[in-house]
């Protein structure tokens, strides 16, 4: 006992979470608390809240006018959707390919206190189910659609059309046998409108459903043969082994007869969106109940509009369940008589039907790997906003920052992402890596942190990338590097501070501090050590003067012990100069890859630059003297003719503007700004000023600015 116990309690957990239970039911009680559930008292169903299947709409209850002691329990709450076009149910865990039977519930029961039940559309995933309009705010309206699922989860959507706020009561999915009812397929499906699937019961209004029918089909009791007669079975029904819709014994036990030679009687859809164009799917069921003497005869035609379905005389078989079925047009009133022949003793008689809508599948959806990589991404973040539904289809109700395709015949693909000050929090999620046509992805202004995933670099089809204004850290993916320089992809990623370029080492940041101890200590090591710096400046000048009269080297460019580049050479290793990453007074500043695929800045005196030869060796010697464990030293130059270049190892990092427009420090930035203006002269002094107080990133932004030589590696 405690066993059972134990494994129902599984299956009722499972199905919480939005997960079939153990038969492949879900049975969705709309609007009771979060995380409740409960076992009807008749049909023995486990009953579960809706959480895990929607996040949005609001949990009511029926005005107490229409609470009733005869009333199922799942009708005195539901739940209704006062925001948004569209809100989606989703449904997981399906086998895709197969047929499930899918039933939406709704009892009005004046909750709003209106008095008037709204009107609004059903949608199953990107296809119109049908309108939900129900005048009487007292009655149970149930509608079922029995379709091929094309993926392994399915959506019900209910979309505001103006005219009140949707509600639902609640919601079922059913598997079914893919030999049941072959008439449905991946291009049409089938709708029960109105409670269309009757049996001859002899009590009014009695229902059955399951256990007696496996398959959960509601069959109401059908009142509307005039001056009929019910009979009923005395032995066991069985099912006839060509039977492909599986009526249940409990339904084909009873059956309407007459005291003449014929049953006539009308049926009109209720359909308000039914036209000419409609087509509906009948299905009579017949089996004979009692012993017929020898000498009698049961036969009979089924004719439908004055069309007979039947090639021969029909002779229903005792206590086995048979079946005729057809397609009817769209028409506001359909006849249906079963006449007996001429030969028969015995009056008509039917067991049970079934009257659907025939829906044909016409909208295409988003690409399933797609939709599935977009709710695994929402799921990822808990993105809200209007991610409901298919993310691309229909185009009215696309999601928020989406970009998509629209083949004429092919499934939607998302080509863009816009998801720019989304709030996303956390890691790149990996399942960006599934939007295989994906050529725009923009996640800047969130607050994204890790390191940037190397399957971003192996989207094949991304052109653009925005990652800037993040919290992302480590080196940038080499793919991502490679593919930005040479031109196949536009990457943004500034505004990261712990990010790295070199794709090889990066440290961590050390922790910065307030403007306050960052003033008290570089203003006495700045006024400690400018005198003695200036007179041993002034000493070396004087000396190296001397010296190169005595040596007669006085271009200096023995001394460059530096890489010499030709022209031609740097062309080719910055793409003939094709991105361009900065500017300074000494000219624009470009990437570039070495042969063995480390990034360089190659920084080129341009024409308007006021820096000569005498200045440009100056600076090359300068860098050459410089070694330090926190600086990038000069990696080559060029000289060639009137080209002059430094070429520099690489680091990416935004100008001292960038800096000080988004710094939180203001006193810090702006006192060290003015102050290295002043002393702009004296760069190695406030190099190791920089150095000591762990301000490195700060330090590259003012250098830049003055144009100082030599770059501080990014920690």
């Amino acid at each position: 006992m405690k066993l059972c116990v134990a494994v129902l309690l599984f299956y009722m957990f499972q199905v919480i979470h939005g997960q079939p239970d153990y038969q492949g039911f879900i049975s969705i009680d709309c609007g009771i608390p979060l995380n409740s559930t409960y076992q009807d008292s008749i049909t023995n169903i486990v009953y579960v809240s809706d959480y895990g299947f929607i996040t949005t709409g609001e949990n009511r209850i029926i005005s107490s006018d229409y609470m009733e002691p005869s009333l199922a329990k799942r009708y005195s709450n539901l739940r209704f959707f006062p925001h948004g076009p569209r809100n989606c149910y989703t449904l997981r865990s399906l086998v895709m390919g197969n047929k499930y039977l899918v039933r939406a519930s709704f009892y009005y029961g004046n909750y709003d206190g209106l008095g008037k039940p709204p009107v609004f559309d059903l949608y199953l995933g990107t296809n119109y189910w049908h309108e939900v309009n129900y005048s009487d705010a007292g009655a149970f309206n149930w509608m079922d659609i029995i379709l091929v699922v094309p993926t392994d989860y399915l959506q019900v959507c209910l979309v505001n059309k103006g005219m009140g706020n949707p509600f639902i009561s609640g919601l079922d999915l059913r598997p079914l046998n893919t030999t049941l009812y072959p008439e449905v397929n991946a291009s049409q499906s089938l709708v029960l409108v109105n409670s269309n699937r009757f049996h001859m019961g002899p009590t009014d209004n009695s229902i059955i459903r399951y256990p007696s029918d496996p398959l959960d089909r509601i069959w109401t009791t059908y009142n509307a043969i005039p001056n009929c007669t019910k009979i009923s079975a005395t032995s066991p029904m069985h099912n006839n082994l060509r039977d492909v819709y599986d009526v249940p014994p409990s339904v084909m036990q009873n059956a309407a007869t007459v005291n003449s030679s014929r049953i006539d009687f009308s049926w009109n859809p209720s359909d308000p969106s039914a036209n000419i164009n409609s087509k509906y799917f009948f299905i009579f069921y017949f089996a004979e109940l009692q012993h017929v003497p020898s000498k009698a005869v049961r036969q009979f035609d089924i004719i439908v509009n004055n069309k007979t379905w039947n090639s021969r005389p029909y002779t229903p078989t005792f206590l086995f369940a048979n079946y005729f079925s057809g397609v009817v047009q769209g028409m506001e009133n359909y006849s249906v008589s079963l006449v007996a022949t001429k030969n028969a003793t015995l009056p008509p008689i039917l067991n049970a039907m079934e009257m659907y809508l025939v829906k044909p599948i016409t909208a295409v959806a988003t690409d399933p790997e797609d939709a599935r990589a977009m709710m695994a991404i929402q799921d990822n973040f808990g993105v809200v906003k209007n991610w409901m539904g298919d993310p691309c289809t229909p185009k009215t109700f696309i999601w928020r920052g989406l970009n998509c395709s629209y083949p004429p015949a092919n499934p939607s693909e998302i080509m863009g992402l816009n998801l720019s000050s989304f709030g996303l929090v956390g890691a790149i999620s990996t399942n960006f890596r599934d939007l295989k046509a994906l050529q725009y992805l923009d996640l800047s202004h969130n607050k994204l942190s890790g390191p940037i995933p190397n399957f971003i670099g192996e989207l094949s089809s991304l052109m653009f990338l925005d990652l800037s204004s993040n919290d992302l850290s480590g080196p940038i993916p080499y793919s991502l590097l490679q593919r930005s320089q040479n031109g196949s992809l536009s990457l943004r990623v500034g505004g990261n501070p712990n990010l790295c370029g070199n794709g090889t080492s990066c440290r961590t940041v050390r922790k910065k501090i307030n403007g306050t101890l960052l003033a008290a200590i570089v203003v006495p090591i700045v006024i400690a050590i400018t005198l003695f710096v200036i007179l041993f400046l002034l000493r070396q000048a004087l000396k190296g003067k001397a010296k190169r009269k005595a040596t007669g080297h006085e271009d200096g460019s023995a001394l460059l012990g530096s890489r010499e580049f030709s022209y031609k050479e740097l062309k080719h290793i910055t793409n003939n100069f094709s991105q361009e990453i900065g500017k300074g007074g000494f000219g624009p500043v470009f990437l570039g890859y070495l042969e063995n695929g480390n990034p360089v800045a190659v920084k080129v005196r341009s024409e308007s630059s006021s820096q000569g030869g005498k200045e440009f060796l100056a600076e090359a010697q300068h860098l050459t003297r410089i070694h330090h464990k926190n600086l990038v030293s000069l990696v080559g130059y060029c000289k060639d003719r009137n080209h002059l270049a430094l070429v520099y190892e690489y680091m990416p990092e935004g100008s001292l503007q960038d800096h000080l427009r988004g710094s939180s420090w203001p006193f810090k930035c702006g006192f060290l700004y003015w102050l290295i203006k002043v002393l702009g002269a004296l760069n190695q002094l406030y190099m190791c000023c920089f150095l000591k107080i762990g301000l490195q990133k700060h330090y590259i932004s003012f250098k830049r600015e003055l144009h100082i030589p030599s770059i501080i590696r990014d920690y």
